[in-house]
């Protein structure tokens, strides 16, 4: 059964410099794996903002937004063997999920040159 369903589109350029500009922001909103991902990218900025605009997609589709007390942090996308997205949960976000009997995640990601989006659906079983 679908418990959520969340997307989000953000300004590819907005998100570049955002992290540009704010130092130590990149670090509160990625996680060390992330970064590494999203920098090894030729156009890293897209990127990052795709995984952006997942973590808010996620918050969209759990119905809290941020008002849970979430980090960008506890929620990380990476990819796994076969280049597919997916959706790592820790802290408080992992326990609400846990709470709630949300077992399938499942994101989609996507960017053109200008704008980045997401969309995350979540399963309750």
């Amino acid at each position: 059964m679908v418990f959520g369903i969340g997307t989000d589109i953000i300004e590819i350029q907005r998100v570049e410099e955002k992290l540009r500009r704010t130092k130590g922001l990149k670090k509160r909103i990625f996680t060390p794996r992330e970064i590494a991902y999203c920098e090894s990218k030729a156009k890293s900025a897209q990127h990052f903002a795709a995984r952006f605009a997942a973590k808010e997609a996620f918050l969209k589709a759990i119905g809290t937004g941020w008002r849970g007390g979430y980090r960008f942090v506890d929620i990380e996308i990476l990819n796994n063997e076969q280049g597919k997205p997916e959706l790592l949960l820790q802290g408080k976000v992992k326990s609400f999920c846990e709470e709630n009997g949300i077992t399938g995640f499942h994101v989609s990601l996507s960017h053109i040159k200008e704008l980045a989006k997401a969309v995350v659906v979540l399963e309750k079983h």
